[in-house]
């Protein structure tokens, strides 16, 4: 097959050539944009899963969908050693400037706001915002209070954007990373416009953990914001991204190769991508068959466990790394290799360990990301498929 041709793309965030199986979440994103057009009631949007499903993609389809409506749109990607200002108001600046309506006031704000935290001695970095050339405003988000500061803030950009007959969204991947004074402050403000009726959403994506974020901040987030899991695809779904692009290449799967790349890739479609594109690359010719998945298998094993699995084992320390094995092992010995979850006892018992001696380890993964508590007790891997290979490995 011509490698030129090849229509698959297994890249971070990358919008693959069909978006195949994310139907629901994009018509219930033009329900809430268009009920929001009417002056109707509706929550803020979160996209929870793991790793690879596809959470960045349809982020920024959710986001693509809103500008095709007029809307200004800003989207920031969270950090756990980034305060929220700074790039929310660059997100919010670029959203003011897509609405094309007259902001210098707003602007002004959105400015007084991003300075807040540098002090008089801040470099020349910290106290300037690129593009906005107002006058910082006075009295107005810049209290120092981040609950207070943003509520004004999107008060100001909501108001803007109805003057307008338009409405703003933000997108906020990363959101478990948001620290915990800011995500609590950004309940607030949704809580806050929510209630006043201004045309304001926050669309949100994070791990599976994400909504205990957000419930341990404010009590109301349960009700504040629409969650939606965003998992694997189901058979049908997953054929389609890979027979789709295909065709449009005048080429085709059989169905014994489809069969082989859903048990391969389990529907994961950072998975389907990567195998996808080995498949094509080594295949003869059309139709591919389940032989030419057998034989590109390990080519696409091999490009997921650098640049997928490997660059995040090589993120853990030693310590990390032994807990990380144990967790796969227990996931083993429970004859679920694909088990969502393990428990935190289970693991110390594993490594003959007291649980309180390895509480280090296991933070210091759940801030890496690379594992999540799914539950009181129990911790699961971020990534799918990484108790495979962590097996591998030994």
């Amino acid at each position: 097959m011509d490698p030129i041709r090849n229509p698959y793309a297994p890249g971070a965030g990358q919008r693959p050539p069909e978006l195949a199986g994310r139907d629901e979440q994009l018509a219930a994103f033009d329900v809430v944009l268009e009920r929001i057009a009417r002056g109707r009631p509706e929550r803020s949007l979160v996209l929870t899963g793991l790793r690879g499903v596809g959470k960045t993609v349809l982020l920024n389809a959710l986001r693509s969908a809103a500008v095709r409506r007029g809307w200004g749109t800003g989207k920031l990607e969270a950090r756990p050693d980034q305060r929220l200002r700074r790039p929310l108001s660059s997100a919010l600046h670029q959203a003011i400037r897509e609405l094309g309506h007259p902001a210098d006031d707003v602007l002004g704000v959105v400015k007084a706001f991003a300075h807040r935290d540098a002090g008089a001695s801040a470099k020349l970095a910290d106290r300037w915002s690129p593009g906005i050339d107002v006058p910082a405003a006075k009295g107005r988000a810049d209290s120092g209070d981040i609950e207070i500061d943003l509520v004004e803030l999107l008060t100001d950009v909501g108001g803007l954007a109805a003057e307008a007959g338009k409405g703003v969204a933000v997108f906020i991947d990363e959101m478990q990373d948001v620290g915990a004074d800011d995500i609590s402050a950004m309940c607030a403000a949704c809580h806050e416009i929510s209630q006043s009726g201004l045309p304001v959403i926050v669309v949100g994506a994070g791990l599976p953990h994400l909504p205990a974020v957000l419930s341990a901040s404010k009590s109301y987030s349960e009700r504040l914001f629409r969650y939606q899991r965003i998992d694997r695809l189901p058979r049908e779904a997953a054929d389609r991204a890979l027979t789709t692009p295909a065709a449009d290449e005048d080429a085709e799967f059989a169905d014994d190769a489809l069969a082989a790349m859903y048990q391969a890739t389990g529907g994961y479609p950072y998975f389907i991508q990567a195998y996808g594109k080995a498949v094509w690359d080594r295949a003869p010719a059309s139709p591919i068959t389940a032989d030419d998945v057998r034989v590109a298998a390990p080519e696409a094993e091999a490009e997921l466990a650098v640049g997928f699995f490997g660059s995040r084992f090589e993120r853990a320390t030693p310590g990390e790394r032994e807990y990380l094995s144990a967790m796969a092992e227990v996931a083993q010995r429970a004859g679920d290799v694909d088990l969502e979850s393990v428990a935190t006892a289970d693991v110390a018992a594993h490594l003959d360990r007291k649980p309180q001696s390895l509480s280090p380890a296991r933070d210091a993964l759940l801030k890496k990301g690379l594992i999540y508590s799914a539950e009181r007790g129990r911790i699961a891997f971020t990534v799918p498929h990484f108790g495979k290979y962590l097996r591998q490995q030994t």
